[in-house]
């Protein structure tokens, strides 16, 4: 792993504890063979659900993603309407595993993930079939052709979704959209849809429980969402940003950035002790000189090395 990739200050300790009520044992034990199974039909179910027009699978996709993130005792709320079908590029803040669940429930499409996922047990071989874009986060000759494919994607119609801040954050606090993947938009000349998403308690403050930061393990992670009561989901679609009106994917990133945290700011977030929003500047490799996309949603230098840093993500 490179010492280099993106970071958080996030971590389990700090961020992902749950204050409020919880679930019993039986009751958590409950919500997770409800979630596997589910998890098991996906598997078996996606070589027919692939067959199916464009309309119809969407909506089996919807369904499915809708009814596993309740299979965990979260509630979803959506403000905003898709639109129309056609490619587009989805930026979203980054908080949680289920974050990928939370946009498919709203709005199906090709997800960005690390290549990592190809190997994780049963969700790996799920994301494969969904038509995931995996992107090698070591090797940043790899980008330009990531950013090729996104293209493609996008000017085959369809929405290709990506987390550009490239690790997790709790929610709180919010880190710097990378400009990489936004080439794949301004090539294809297709829109951007920022999408923020939140993790709430019942009483409006971030929830800690579903947060999947630093050195979390997955298992810890799955236990203490299906241990926790209360907490809702938030998705927003913000409007889209229609292709020309940022020429250079600075702008593009910066506009969609701005998009997504204006929406948090809106919420009044409490940070967590010792966090606050990431200011640092791009480095040498993520500047916009030359057309070839300099670094990734999830390769940036920044000036702190992962390991002291938030560095699980799921996509």
């Amino acid at each position: 792993m490179s010492a280099w990739l993106p970071t958080s200050p996030c971590t389990p300790e700090a961020c992902a504890g749950h204050e409020g009520r919880t679930a019993s044992v039986p009751h958590a034990v409950l919500r997770l063979t409800g979630a596997v199974a589910l998890v098991l039909l996906g598997i078996l179910g996606a070589p027919p659900v692939r067959l199916l027009p464009a309309g119809p699978r969407h909506a089996v996709v919807r369904a499915w993603s809708a009814v596993l993130v309740r299979a965990f005792g979260i509630r979803t709320t959506v403000h905003g309407r898709p639109g129309r079908r056609g490619g587009r590029l989805l930026v979203a803040n980054h908080i949680s595993w289920l974050d990928v669940l939370l946009v498919a429930a709203v709005m199906p499409c090709r997800m960005l993930a690390k290549s990592d996922i190809r190997a994780w047990p049963v969700l790996g071989r799920l994301a494969g079939r969904a038509g995931t874009l995996f992107i090698e986060r070591d090797r940043i000759r790899a980008l330009p052709a990531t950013v090729t494919t996104m293209t493609r994607a996008l000017l085959a119609g369809d929405r290709v979704a990506v987390f550009p801040e490239g690790s997790t954050w709790c929610g709180r606090a919010q880190g710097a959209f990378r400009r990489a993947a936004f080439q794949s938009a301004l090539d294809a000349k297709v829109p951007v849809q920022p999408v923020h998403l939140a993790y709430l308690r019942p009483d409006g403050s971030p929830a800690g429980a579903p947060a999947f930061v630093g050195d979390d393990p997955l298992t810890a992670s799955l236990w203490r969402i299906a241990r926790a009561r209360g907490i809702r989901a938030e998705v927003t679609l913000l409007p889209r940003i229609p292709p020309g009106r940022h020429t250079d994917r600075r702008g593009l990133a910066a506009a969609a950035q701005r998009a997504v945290a204006d929406r948090a700011s809106e919420r009044t977030p409490r940070p967590a002790p010792g966090l606050s929003a990431q200011t640092t500047g791009p480095s040498a490799t993520d500047r916009d000189s030359a057309k070839r996309p300099a670094a990734s949603v999830h390769h940036w230098v920044s000036s702190s090395p992962a390991a002291a840093s938030s560095l699980r993500t799921p996509s």
